[in-house]
């Protein structure tokens, strides 16, 4: 039984991939000297009612982050990954020229040029799978062309950016999918590739702009573009610009990101 007496937490709202305000991705930061239990956490994460809310704390030279969903913890977050960068720089530790991040993915790192961050993120791996192989996919989509089996994620290659645009999303079929989230993609008309990304399984039916499924999207559209340095834009109702590169068994995904707000957390005397 872990008792918490009264405590006032920092906590900050940051809209990730986006230039200006109500663009991008918004993402919770809240800086901890100690780790919280991880119920008291899941519970600001759901009062919080984002798609992320992201913990740190220090590590040595580095910082150790957590990501939590309203209903669950993830083991990846792009987006709440760049908005606690850019707060760390911004706010706390200005000096910095790079950051490091120990996560349940390894270590990450965050580095920027001028006013874009670049997130050093793990590859996902890719496996193609046949179109049998899952057969209630039929009923979600009608004219796909591929199917790829990421780390976590499942994507699902449509034909054309309209498609991507005009894909209307059925919450109940997309949930019964047993990944974290499902993908979909297109080549893009200004930009290299467009995507979206639905996740009703950990609690967010549509993520703005998401980070992490560029680790699975960047190796492949790579591979089809024949090109590692690319531009990505994900076609939610608030938008996101990203900048792309694949390198390797690593990923480099670049963005900008705008402080929304600042303030406190009083959390009262608590049985966790």
């Amino acid at each position: 039984m872990i008792l918490l007496n009264d405590m006032k937490l920092r906590i900050y709202q940051v809209d990730a991939f986006a230039r200006q305000l109500f663009k991008g991705n918004p993402a919770a930061v809240i800086p901890l000297e100690n780790w919280l239990p991880d119920n008291v956490m899941q519970k600001i994460a759901m009062e919080n009612n984002l798609s992320e809310t992201a913990f740190f704390v220090p590590l040595g030279d580095q910082f150790e982050l957590r990501w939590f969903t309203p209903i669950t913890e993830v083991n990846l977050c792009g987006h709440a990954t760049l908005a606690t960068a850019h707060i760390i720089f911004s706010n706390l530790k200005p000096d910095l020229e790079e950051i490091l991040f120990s996560s349940k993915s390894g270590i990450l790192k965050v580095f920027r040029e001028r006013d874009t961050y670049y997130l050093d993120f793990p590859a996902s791996r890719a496996v193609p799978l046949e179109k049998n192989k899952l057969p209630g996919l039929d009923k979600i989509f009608k004219n796909y062309l591929e199917i790829i089996e990421g780390s976590e994620d499942l994507m699902v290659t449509l034909p054309e950016e309209s498609d991507i645009r005009s894909y209307q999303p059925d919450f109940h079929l997309l949930k019964k999918l047993e990944y974290r989230g499902i993908i979909i993609t297109a080549k893009g008309h200004d930009v290299d590739f467009v995507s979206r990304f639905f996740g009703p399984r950990v609690g967010v039916d549509e993520d703005p702009v998401t980070g992490s499924a560029h680790t699975l999207l960047i190796p492949y559209w790579t591979r089809k573009l024949k090109k590692t340095s690319m531009t990505a834009c994900q076609l939610s109702q608030r938008g996101g610009e990203l900048l792309c590169e694949h390198m390797g068994d690593r990923v480099r995904i670049g963005g900008s990101a705008t402080t929304y707000l600042t303030g406190e957390i009083d959390i009262p005397d608590m049985t966790a």
